[in-house]
């Protein structure tokens, strides 16, 4: 039953799809919808199509918005090259004190936004204002899943220290739209956590310690793959384009032993939960009174769709503003 519910997810995920690259946090937010208690569910199920669409806006605003970049990331290594981590203060105004501001952004701030993103949440529940708890709600999903990528942790992002460019789109784009549909990504219910901040550090930590494994086990397995084994082409849309092949995919993710699944899995329920605690944080505001408000005119349609293929031309044609990953 579990794998079907993933099924019809990812069916779902690929109809909705219009880029490639997007595919697992699209899925990732989707699901964690259904991990929800009953007087969330009805609302965030109503909204599922934006709350899925969505999760990807932050990665959009990247193209136009100099300020986005390093709310995706924390070079962790810069501070530290093994476990623990506890150099880098954990809350924000003791973190400035001992580093400064522009270092913390320089390389990275993703576990404080979280938490940054978890009091816009609430105060949008507070005020039961529809389509600001639409927004910090999708985009506290993405910040919390980039915070499970274990290259979101690291200098060496591509895997451009270790002439491994690629593998940042290998890990998180190519292995989920492979072999998610073997994944068991029903995680049970969320639950109210009292220290976000505390569950954001520890995503970001997870993710550093997984790093090792990511780099070392591609670099073992590309000694033993020519080129023409390590790589194929595929048709999208009306592009050929060079990837990552089947073989050499499933290679790495034997190696990998689950960890790519690991990871999607603890991103759902933290998204869940903290949408969860946002709410009751708020003092639990009735949203079913929400689910009906929704109801966009044909004309504020258009608009949306036209912004959506706007932000689309920006990503084929533009540079992303910041580093690319």
């Amino acid at each position: 039953m579990k794998k079907i519910f993933c099924i019809l997810s990812l069916l779902f995920i690929t109809h909705q799809a219009k880029s490639w690259g997007f595919f697992a946090h699209k899925l990732i937010n989707h699901i964690a919808v259904f991990s929800l208690p009953s007087e969330m569910f009805l609302f965030y199920k109503t909204n599922i199509e934006f709350i899925t669409e969505h999760a990807v806006s932050a990665d959009k605003r990247r193209y136009t918005d100099t300020n986005e970049a390093h709310k995706h990331y924390i070079d962790l290594d810069h501070y530290e090259k093994v476990l623990p981590i506890d150099t880098v203060p954990k809350y924000w105004k003791d973190a400035v004190l001992k580093l400064s501001a522009d270092t913390l952004r320089a390389y990275g701030i993703v576990p404080w936004h979280i938490n940054v993103m978890m009091y816009r949440l609430s105060d949008a529940f507070k005020t039961k204002n529809l389509d600001l708890i639409l927004k910090y709600s999708a985009d506290i999903g993405h910040y919390i899943a980039d915070a499970h990528v274990p290259l979101h942790a690291s200098e060496n992002y591509n895997g451009q220290f270790t002439a491994q460019n690629g593998i940042h789109a290998f890990w998180e784009g190519r292995l989920p739209e492979l072999f998610c549909n073997k994944y068991d990504l029903f995680v049970g219910k969320s639950v109210y956590i009292n220290d976000m901040q505390s569950a954001a550090w520890a995503a970001s930590k997870g993710s550093f310690a997984a790093l090792d494994s990511v780099l070392s086990f591609e670099k073992k397995l590309n000694l033993n793959y020519s080129a023409d084994k390590k790589y194929s082409y595929e048709q999208r849309g009306s592009k050929q384009i060079k990837i990552y092949s089947k073989d050499y995919s499933d290679a790495y993710h034997r190696m990998l032993s689950g960890q790519v699944e690991r990871r999607m899995r603890a991103s759902i329920f933290l998204i869940a939960c903290a949408w969860h605690t946002a709410w009751i944080n708020a003092g639990q505001p009735d949203l079913n009174d929400l689910t009906t408000t929704k109801n966009q005119t044909e004309n504020s349609k258009e608009i949306d769709r036209k912004k959506l293929v706007e932000e689309e031309q920006k990503m084929m044609f533009e540079k992303m503003i910041g580093r690319d990953e």
